[in-house]
């Protein structure tokens, strides 16, 4: 629908246009079959639009990159050959959905080693355990005797002896079980580290994981991320930083060309500068439900941080560099002029020319420039002023025949795709030649 869209535009431009290419050339064939093209003089079409008086919102146009919430990549965490691979390019996952299967074969061996470690461990801990319990009785049976006089001293030192001994023995005993089961742990985990599972939930994309590869911890598997709901980055200068702040509107234009625009504050600017380049992030969050912004995508981000004094204003197609002079004007006419569209106009254009029309190149001091028009000084509001056509404007007689349009015509066509319009120029043009060479050839078979 917005291809059909764009595509009527160019179609009204290309018609507006193509008048233009077909005149000089019905103008040609004049002369050679008649001779009398001193008598025919070409009188231009041009379109023009009234200037307004008001003030222009300053911004500062910069290159966005997109990228998804919560955006990371998946790595492995052992080293092991994939086994199976449970994702697709595009496929939505939920957090603890299987990605990738790593062969577990060493890491199951690692752990039976393991259990078997923990069990000796229990083993002589319960050992342990025994002989301290034999040797705290024979301690307390000789003391009991040695109080009656029936055991010496040195007996009752070497129980007492043999008692913190297995006491010890069982604290040892103790420590290894311990190990034992912190590497039975880490052996399970490794284990559950062969199976790769989505940490959130999210879209698949970037997948460079395929069965029989060996991958290690620096091996990216995919990238995972919501897409539908983005970031966008954009870099500020330290010098940036002084006007523009964060909650600052944003208007955000994909580089499909199409008219929609995104628009959102500044949502964050980041308070460290790279101490190379004196520059830092800032990042503009959007609702991106139907999926139109895709994740690495290059955007141009217009951040609005104030207005202009107020001037006369024209579109920025108004703007012209005089090839002789080397000054920037604009072509204006002091004639009155209708600028309302008749019945059934198509954008806001006008369906009929007026008649001629005296215009002059007036020089002008540029004050400020938006995205779509400029402030200037030198013409007074509400003044005529030629948007297309003004390099036809150079006869003797200055003059030209006028479409009136609407401001926003104009702001329609100055979206448009500079490439696709000059592509569409381009092939009317060749077309309007070949007729005119098929033309030529047809009358000179006839003569």
């Amino acid at each position: 629908m917005k291809l059909l869209v764009r595509r009527k535009f160019l179609k009204w431009r290309i018609i507006f246009h193509v008048i233009l290419f077909v005149l000089p050339l019905s103008s040609c064939t004049d002369k050679a079959g008649q001779g009398n093209s001193s008598q025919n003089k070409i009188i231009p079409a041009v379109e023009a639009v009234q200037a307004r008086y008001g003030s222009l919102p300053l911004t500062e146009r910069l290159s966005g990159l997109v990228k998804a919430k919560n955006q990371i990549e998946i790595y492995p965490e052992v080293s092991a050959i994939i086994t199976t691979v449970h994702v697709k390019n595009g496929d939505f996952v939920k957090r603890g959905q299987p990605l990738v299967t790593l062969r577990d074969k060493e890491f199951r061996e690692r752990l039976k080693q393991a259990k078997a470690s923990y069990q000796i461990a229990e083993a002589q801990l319960q050992q342990a355990e025994a002989r301290l319990s034999e040797t705290s009785a024979d301690f307390e049976r000789l003391r009991s005797l040695s109080e009656q006089g029936l055991a010496s001293v040195a007996e009752l030192e070497n129980i007492q002896t043999e008692a913190l001994s297995a006491d010890a023995d069982v604290a040892l005993a103790k420590a290894r079980v311990a190990q034992a089961q912190a590497t039975l742990d880490e052996r399970q985990e490794i284990l559950s580290q062969t199976t790769i599972r989505a940490p959130i939930s999210g879209q698949v994309g970037n997948r460079q994981a395929e069965v029989g590869m060996l991958v290690t911890s620096n091996s990216q598997l995919f990238t995972l991320g919501q897409l539908d709901s983005v970031r966008v980055e954009i870099i500020l200068t330290d010098r940036m930083l002084t006007y523009i702040e964060k909650g600052q509107r944003a208007e955000i234009v994909a580089g499909t060309g199409l008219a929609d625009i995104l628009s959102a504050p500044l949502a964050r600017i980041s308070p460290f500068l790279h101490p190379v380049t004196h520059s830092t992030v800032a990042e503009i969050d959007l609702a991106n439900p139907d999926g139109t912004l895709m994740s690495g995508m290059f955007v141009t981000v217009d951040v609005f941080y104030g207005e202009s004094e107020q001037a006369t204003l024209v579109p920025l197609s108004a703007l012209y560099d005089s090839p002789t002079s080397g000054e920037t004007g604009v072509y204006m006419t002091s004639e009155t002029l209708n600028r309302e569209p008749v019945s059934g106009a198509i954008s806001g254009q006008s369906a009929a020319l007026s008649d001629p029309v005296p215009f002059k190149f007036v020089p002008v001091d540029l004050i400020a420039k938006g995205r779509m028009e400029a402030g200037i000084r030198g013409i007074d509001p509400d003044t005529w002023v030629v948007t297309v056509g003004q390099d036809l404007i150079g006869s003797a007689s200055n003059s030209a025949r006028v479409r009136t349009v609407k401001w926003t015509w104009v702001e329609q066509l100055q979206r448009l795709q500079r490439e696709d319009f000059l592509e569409e120029i381009m092939q009317k043009q060749q077309t309007v030649s070949k007729d005119s060479v098929r033309l030529k050839g047809l009358n000179s078979e006839v003569e």
